[in-house]
């Protein structure tokens, strides 16, 4: 009996990965042009908060490379890998640049109407960690709707 719950516990593991995967894959595509380059590298289900599932890519970005104007599902944390990312995420400010080491957060509803390499000559990088509902598209195009 135990064979069968632990097999079945890992098909749904499974699954969900798949299925979150796949979310990520959609989404993070969809926002993202020329100059960047979007690469997965996590996604699972949280245990502790049915529903939700935990998201990363790295997003890279070729000397002046940067993103149209998106926002996304649920929250997003997001951490500067290598050298330097211009961003404005609203509500919240101006728009600002961010230096390797440093990050910032993007809340529920907003939207990232700047986001792109600051150096036309080296190329920047970053971590993007979202907890979003399970089977969401992580990155959709446009502002957020209100």
């Amino acid at each position: 009996m135990s064979f069968v719950r632990d097999t079945t516990r890992r098909a749904r593991v499974i699954a969900v990965l798949a299925i979150g995967a796949t979310a990520l894959l959609a989404g993070s595509a969809i926002a993202h042009s020329n100059g960047d380059d979007v690469r997965p590298v996590f996604s699972g289900a949280l245990p502790n908060v049915p529903g939700k599932v935990l998201s990363a890519v790295v997003v890279n970005y070729a000397p002046g490379g940067k993103s149209a104007a998106h926002h996304h599902a649920g929250s997003v944390f997001a951490f500067i890998l290598s050298g330097a990312i211009r961003s404005e995420v609203t509500p919240g400010g101006p728009v600002k640049v961010y230096k390797a080491g440093e990050s910032f957060f993007e809340a529920p509803g907003s939207s990232h109407l700047v986001s792109e390499n600051a150096s036309a000559t080296e190329p920047a990088s970053l971590l993007a960690v979202f907890v979003a509902d399970e089977g969401a598209a992580l990155t959709l195009p446009g502002k957020a709707e209100p």
